[in-house]
């Protein structure tokens, strides 16, 4: 009889022939593998085996003559990056707008993930995505708890140098794991081992946008699951308030105090915002213009002079880029949500389901943090988002 011990070892040993056995298609696989787990470490080691990984493709493309498919979500993305490069060429500051607008050859990741992480390594993929993740969250406990990384000034931030791309990282990968528990038919154990730490690090970040992502992406999983596990959410709520530090419980009641500087200057942002849309409706003042327009249309209860970008997704895309450039993002959206609940009892449903939970949590968080805008974000974003639709025969 065979004990849960070796069944989970089985399950990472029965793994490996997912991996394609010609030589340049195993060495892609692999980097793109090491590339998905490296960006919760190092952004330019991420960058240097997405290259790799790029090159590889496209000598087996070549090699292989092999015709380049892509998922139906592809052709909405790739039309939100020609009115990106529209509105750069519009811009305030043309050039500055498109040297900011390189972060569309971020977009290789999807074609790169469906062709090389199709079937089982699908899954793979989303393991080692949740291995990494455990470890970055193991460090960001240690930081909080031994390196007295306690506190607004100094906050947890893994290997990375930055709390909000650290806690949007954890965001996700907590959406995948919780996934992974809930709607895997096989190899559940390890994503339930590491969930408690991936919760507890993402809490010690102080980062009330990801708090709220993570929510919405996890109430969403128990709504797909039992609608009567939504009773689980206050349940935990009444926990953390109880037995969480005080910091954090004062910084989660700061959520909803008007009188907090960074609610009240994101509200001044909003308005900020409407105003440049109003002034610039087609193509927006152009990417990385925020910084530089924010003086001039800056609200008079603003706390900061100038701010980089307005901390909601929507709404930046629309200042920056356009509404047209906005209503195509949303078509991306809408794609991904309408294959992804058709596939949510597929044969693999925590592929697509952790989908919709990385879409929920991302809008909810995107909200009050312009998430769509950071490197390391949008590259994690796009591999979950991908993987389901990679999941298919080969």
């Amino acid at each position: 009889m065979k004990t849960q011990a070796s069944t989970w070892s089985n399950g990472w040993i029965d793994t490996m022939p997912a991996l394609p056995a010609a030589p340049l298609e195993r060495a892609a696989c692999l980097a793109l593998l090491a590339f998905a787990a490296a960006l919760q470490v190092s952004i330019a080691a991420a960058d240097i085996l997405l290259a790799l990984a790029t090159v590889l493709w496209l000598g087996l493309v070549i090699r292989n003559r092999e015709r380049i498919e892509l998922p139906k979500m592809f052709w909405p993305l790739a039309a939100y990056g020609v009115a990106t490069l529209a509105a750069a060429l519009f811009s305030v500051d043309p050039r500055v707008s498109l040297v900011d607008s390189k972060q569309l050859v971020l977009l290789v990741i999807v074609p790169l993930t469906y062709r090389l992480l199709r079937g089982r390594r699908a899954l793979l993929a989303t393991d080692v995505i949740i291995s990494v993740g455990a470890v970055s969250a193991a460090w960001g406990i240690v930081q909080y708890l031994i390196l007295s990384y306690d506190n607004l000034g100094r906050r947890p931030q893994g290997a990375l140098g930055l709390y909000m791309t650290y806690s949007g990282l954890l965001m996700l990968v907590a959406c995948a794991a919780v996934a992974r528990v809930m709607f895997a038919k096989h190899h559940r154990v390890w994503a339930a081992l590491v969930l408690p730490a991936l919760l507890l690090a993402l809490a010690f970040t102080f980062t009330r946008s990801a708090w709220v992502g993570a929510c919405v992406g996890i109430g969403i999983l128990f709504l797909l699951r039992d609608f009567r596990l939504i009773g689980l959410l206050p349940i935990v709520l009444g926990a953390f308030l109880v037995f969480a530090p005080a910091a954090l419980t004062a910084r989660l009641y700061s959520t909803f105090s008007l009188t907090d500087p960074s609610n009240a200057d994101r509200v001044a942002m909003m308005k900020s915002g409407w105003r440049i849309i109003k002034d610039d409706p087609l193509t927006g003042v152009g990417p990385d213009m925020i910084i530089q327009v924010y003086p001039h249309y800056r609200d008079k209860l603003a706390v900061n002079q100038r701010n980089p970008h307005l901390h909601n997704v929507p709404l930046q895309i629309a200042a920056e880029r356009g509404i047209p450039a906005l209503l195509v993002w949303l078509w991306f959206i809408a794609t991904l949500v309408r294959d992804f609940w058709r596939r949510r009892t597929s044969e693999s449903p925590s592929l697509s389901n952790a989908g919709l939970a990385a879409i929920g949590a991302m809008l909810a968080a995107g909200l009050f943090e312009y998430n769509f805008g950071d490197s390391e974000f949008l590259m994690l974003f796009l591999v979950l988002v991908t993987l389901p639709y990679a999941h298919r025969p080969d």
